[in-house]
């Protein structure tokens, strides 16, 4: 029987085989504080850090009683989304490979008070770090803690284009802006995503994005079928969004 390295649903993750020389490249490549750590550091981090895969669908609380520890992803995508009282959910930011998921370990970094939820968007690998043994290395070396409250504020301002695009931005611009930059993301003018999904990445309601879709799929800019939408005139989106 395996040993879990975290509280999590015993279906929707794995636990891999932790070779040293396999962690030691995740983090050389994703921490550009790694000259700086000393050989008690690394003895640290190789000790408290486990290999895994997150299936798509995976729920991550960041709060105190899942505190799951600094998240490297190597592949796939996570989301973090704040939910209201009334369930209404908005994700404020995404990650993808090569970026590193704090707020994961929000319970170690006091000035965070409020909790968000992680979501695995795509099936995901990575390394994670144990949260106490992090929250030592930032203790005690200061270039991991300049390098922890850096991430912190670029999520913030993630968090405030997400609240900017939604107290001031039109929805139509909006949804504009979401289907370019995720064609961009993937590289492709085929997004295979739901209205839904679409809403909750918008913060937005699924009517009204079937709604302002159907307008887009009126005017030529886009093809709907069923979870696919295909742009057809990104000229027209790109003209939306510097109305």
């Amino acid at each position: 029987m395996k040993e879990k390295p975290f509280c999590l649903p015993d279906d929707n993750y794995d636990t891999l085989p932790s070779p040293r020389q396999q962690k030691e490249k995740i983090l050389k490549e994703n921490l550009p504080f790694w000259d700086k750590l000393t050989a008690q550091d690394l003895e640290l981090i190789y000790n408290h850090s486990t290999l895994v895969k997150f299936h798509k669908g995976l729920r991550i609380n960041a709060g105190d009683e899942n505190c799951v520890g600094v998240i490297i992803i190597t592949k796939g995508a996570l989301s973090t989304s704040l939910l209201s009282d009334e369930g209404r959910e908005i994700v404020l930011f995404k990650l993808y490979k090569g970026d590193i998921c704090v707020l994961s370990s929000s319970c170690i970094m006091e000035p965070i008070t409020f909790d968000v939820n992680i979501e695995v968007d795509e099936d995901m690998e990575g390394l994670v770090i144990n949260s106490d043994a992090y929250k030592k290395l930032c203790d005690s070396n200061v270039y991991v803690d300049c390098f922890t409250y850096k991430l912190v504020a670029e999520n913030f301002s993630s968090v405030m284009w997400a609240i900017h695009q939604i107290l001031f931005m039109r929805f139509d611009k909006r949804l504009a802006v979401f289907l370019v930059d995720e064609a961009a993301r993937t590289g492709s003018n085929i997004i295979n995503l739901t209205h839904e999904q679409i809403a909750k990445y918008t913060g937005s309601a699924r009517e009204v994005v079937s709604r302002m879709l159907k307008r887009f799929a009126e005017d030529n800019i886009v093809n709907l079928s069923r979870g696919e939408i295909q742009i057809v005139n990104k000229r027209a989106l790109l003209d939306i969004i510097d109305m």
